[in-house]
Parts: C-alpha cells; structure tokens; sequence
C-alpha cells in the first residue's frame, strides 16, 4: 500500500501565492472550507457563488496579494472547465437523448419483462446501474422513480425493497464511475488514467451496490415499511411517443464510450508502445471527448431517429439537455478554482510536510478528507473537488494504478452520510414520501454502506496492485 513516506516530492512546482507558515497556513485553509460551509448551509448561498467567496477568502486568510489569488481562482477555474467542461456537457446531451426518445423507458421495460419475484431488486440495481453511466444523480432519480413506484405498487413489493437498489445503482455510479462530473475532476486534478480509473472503478462498484442495493434493501424494509404515493407517479417520456428505440440499440448506445474508454486502457497495457499504430489509434478513439463523442452522434440515429424524432426535433433535444448543465459546470469550475488556490497558497507541500511521518495510508487520508468535506456541505461534488486538491500532492509518487484508486477512495469518502443539508436527501424523502427519520435510516445509511465498503475495496484493492 502506498504510504506517506519522507520521500514523497510535491506534485505541483507553481510558485506559491503566500510564503505562510504551517500553522498560519493550515488556519487559513480550515477558516476559507469554514466560510464555504457558513455560506452553503447556513446562508443557503449557491455552491459556485460559496466556493468563489471561500477561494478570495482562503487567499486573504493566508496573507497573500489579492490579484494573485484571482489569478489562481481563474486560472484553475479555466482549467478545470477545458478539462471536464465538454465531456459534462456531451454527458448531458447522451442523457437527455435516452430519456426523451423513451431508451430509458426500453430498458427498463425490458429488464422487467425477464424479471419477477427475488430478482426483481437486482433487476432494479441492473436498470440503475446501465442508466445511470451517461445521466446525473438527479435526472437519473427523475427517470427511475416511475419504474420504482409502479413495480412496487403493482408487483406489491416494499418501496424500500425495490427503491433501495435503484438508488444504490444511481449512486454508486455517481461517485465511482466516469463520466460523471467528479471522478473526471478528480482524475483530472490528481493525472490518473481515465481507463483504468474505470476499470477499477467498475471492479469495486461491483460488490459495493449489490452490498449496499439488494442486501441491505431487506433491512432497509424491514425499519422502514411505507407504501409507494400515488401521487409521484409523473408520466413517463415514451408515452408520448409512437414509436422507441430497441433495447439492443439503446444499450449498445450507452455502454458505447465505456467500450471505447475500456478498450484504450488494454491497449496501453497489452502494446505499451506510443508509437505503435495500433495504440495512436486507440488513444484517440478512446479518449473521452472522442468516446463520448461517437456516442452523442450514434445516439441520435439509434435513439433520436429510432423514436420517429426530425432533425428539428433531435437539435431541440440537444439544446434544452444543456441549460440545466449550467449550474453544475459553475460549480465545478470554481472548485477547480479552489483547487488551484489551495495548492497555489502551498497546501499540498504543507500536507506533505506534516504527514511525512504519519503511518496512515496515503488512501485512507484521502478518503477521510472527502468525508469530512461532504459531511459539512452536503455536495458529494464539492467533496471531491475540494478533497482532490487538497491531496492531489499524494499522488507524485503513485504508480498508475494507485492514483487511480487514490480517485476512487476522494469518490468514496464524497458518499458518506448524506443529511439534511444534501439536495438529494430531500429528492428521495419528497419522492418516496418519507420523514426525515425514515430517510435518514434508509438513504443515508444506504449512502454510507456505500462509502466505507468501496472506501474498504479500495484499500485492499491498494495491497495486491
């Protein structure tokens, strides 16, 4: 397991912004995340509006000119969008495709078709876990209630038996699994390889969601007994509609820029040489502007053109699929702007010079801070933003395969226990109708099996790789 050691060289050469002691220092990184918590659950202020305010003030707090720290905040806010900011963007256009041409509404009904009694949990984490690779937590929850609802409500199952996975599925993928917005920050922050980052990734989801899904959904329904409401079940996209994709297409359609990503990651391992052919040609196709891309472009014949829609309708679909992005690409770019301030200030060097002769592993750490992010705003996002600067430094003398899993560890802390001060707490209470007690012992318990099972997986994963 790679350990914080006396060797351990910085991974950032900017000149800092302060030359602030430790102590003066480690005071103003804990008083700027103190006013970005203040703000986003105190004064309920927009995280990007929260972590531009706490980036100045991180900066003030260290001592350091005020034109250099807005040269840090926008330098790495501008960074961070050119790296992550198109790939969010053609994330959401895929989404908002699936949904609207009724895909979702295909696989789901198809999975359903084969399955019954026992399995139906595990149909619902299967359903999740395929839909929500290209969609956000959000939009994922807005598709998957209807299916949850009206399974539990016709097949007579328990909401929490069959909600439980869903959420699980969408979650996991979520904080795991690129191209979601945080694990491509993070990966972006500490230089991992995207592939196997998503190998990895995959390789831990695996075991997390069915723990966290299937499992414990039959404990989760035996605290929390409650009948699916009736009046959240909202109209599905494909009722509208004349026509659907096929579930071969839709699937081989979503799972396309997985391939692709998955495909170069072998490539590298298997050739391991730049200048082969074979390599260059897999290194561009699998990178994930380009994975994405194809992807964007074969979704809008095999799912666009499949549902009867015109070249209007499908250039409609593509613009209202960005405007609800808007917020999202903010925030993370003011995280990277964040990012960029703390270790500009010396954050990085500073943690590496107090934890030189710690014995806790450089993971562990990395998970532990993405917890205690998250705990106190509410964003799983944030968490990873935020924690993926402060320990991007760990990552200088990690192998390939560590860094990855050093991303994987921030996205599993940034899981951890969502509360009261989470949005998606209150989706799922609202949606499932719940109090704020059953929510608590299902969601966020569920949340937190989530965090420390991948968090565990990680840590062995980091003994025999």
């Amino acid at each position: 397991m790679t350990r914080l050691s006396v060797e351990m060289l910085a991974a950032d050469t900017v000149e800092p912004i302060t030359s602030a002691g430790h102590a003066h220092l480690g005071i103003a990184v804990l008083a700027g995340i103190a006013v970005i918590v203040l703000l986003i659950t105190q004064f309920k202020l927009h995280a990007f509006l929260a972590l531009t305010i706490g980036s100045l003030a991180l900066g003030a707090f260290a001592g350091a000119p005020l034109d250099k720290t807005i040269t840090s905040f926008t330098t790495g806010l501008g960074a961070t969008v050119a790296g992550v900011g198109v790939l969010i963007a053609l994330g959401a256009i895929l989404g908002k495709l699936l949904a609207d041409s009724g895909g979702a509404d295909q696989i789901v009904d198809t999975i359903l078709a084969k399955a019954g009694g026992r399995a139906m949990p595990w149909a619902m984490v299967l359903i999740a876990s395929v839909i929500g690779l290209p969609l956000f937590f959000e939009v994922g929850i807005v598709l998957l209630i209807p299916v949850v609802l009206m399974v539990a409500k016709r097949g007579n199952y328990s909401l929490m038996r069959i909600g439980i996975p869903a959420l699980a599925g969408l979650s996991v993928m979520h904080g795991l699994i690129p191209p979601h917005p945080g694990p491509l920050v993070a990966i972006d922050a500490v230089k991992a390889n995207l592939g196997i980052t998503l190998a990895l990734g995959v390789l831990v989801a695996i075991p997390t969601v069915i723990i966290a899904g299937p499992l414990f959904s039959k404990v989760a329904a035996r605290w929390v007994d409650v009948p699916a409401p009736d009046r959240m079940i909202p109209t599905r996209a494909s009722e509208d509609l004349d026509k659907r994709p096929g579930f071969g297409a839709t699937l081989a359609t979503m799972l396309l820029p997985v391939v692709l990503m998955l495909s170069k990651a072998l490539v590298d391992i298997i050739v391991d040489d730049p200048t082969h052919m074979v390599q260059r040609v897999f290194d561009v196709v699998g990178s994930p502007l380009i994975a994405l891309l194809a992807a964007v472009i074969v979704g809008m014949f095999t799912l666009g053109r499949a549902a009867g829609f015109t070249k209007d309708r499908i250039s409609t679909t593509v613009e209202k699929s960005l405007a609800p992005i808007a917020g999202i690409l903010l925030i993370v770019g003011a995280g990277g702007g964040f990012k960029a301030t703390l270790i500009d200030s010396g954050v990085g060097q500073m943690i590496l010079d107090i934890s030189k002769d710690w014995s806790i592993p450089a993971l562990l750490l990395a998970w532990l801070i993405a917890v205690a992010i998250r705990l106190a705003t509410g964003s799983a996002t944030v968490a990873t933003i935020s924690a993926a600067g402060l320990v991007a430094p760990l990552a200088a003398d990690m192998s390939t395969a560590h860094t990855s899993l050093l991303v994987l560890a921030i996205g599993a802390g940034s899981l951890f226990f969502s509360h009261v001060n989470d949005a998606g707490f209150w989706l799922v209470k609202e949606y499932f109708g719940l109090s704020v007690g059953q929510t608590v012992k299902t969601w966020s318990v569920m949340e937190t099996i989530i965090s420390v099972v991948a968090g565990g997986l990680v840590l062995l994963l980091s003994l025999v790789i």
